[in-house]
């Protein structure tokens, strides 16, 4: 973990964080496998299991932090269930009902057309297209 520490910490600050030892710590297992989604309570649960002494209020309240520096993006899928994506870029998402799993979508097999034109004074931030999947019936 501690080799990861520099890179997170230039990530904090580059997004205008600052590297607080507990930011660090959550940043650092949040980042170190690639593209993810989490919810607050998985990784809050990462934390304890990797030794890291942090409350489930400060794991919620440093991914809306990292959230709101663009570090990391919200995904709503299931009702009261938030997730927290790693991979920033517009991309969509899979949802395996019963797994509670999030998968992304190829950017390359879907393609959104035809929007609406926004309000007056209002612009499209973002499209997020959540596909829910389950287990095939015979």
């Amino acid at each position: 973990m501690a080799e990861a520490v520099p890179h997170i910490e230039v990530k904090l600050r580059h997004h205008g964080l600052r590297p607080t030892r507990q930011r660090v710590a959550l940043g650092d297992l949040l980042f170190a496998k690639g593209d993810r989604h989490l919810t607050v309570e998985e990784l809050h649960e990462e934390a304890i299991l990797a030794g890291v002494p942090v409350s489930l209020a400060t794991v919620y309240n440093t991914l809306h932090q990292f959230t709101e520096a663009g570090l990391i993006r919200v995904l709503a899928v299931e009702g009261a269930k938030t997730y927290f994506d790693t991979n920033t870029s517009d991309h969509h998402h899979f949802f395996v009902e019963g797994r509670n799993e999030v998968l992304d979508v190829p950017v390359t097999q879907l393609q959104i057309g035809n929007l609406p034109e926004p309000p007056e004074g209002m612009e499209i931030a973002h499209v997020d297209v959540v596909i829910r999947l389950r287990e095939k019936r015979s």
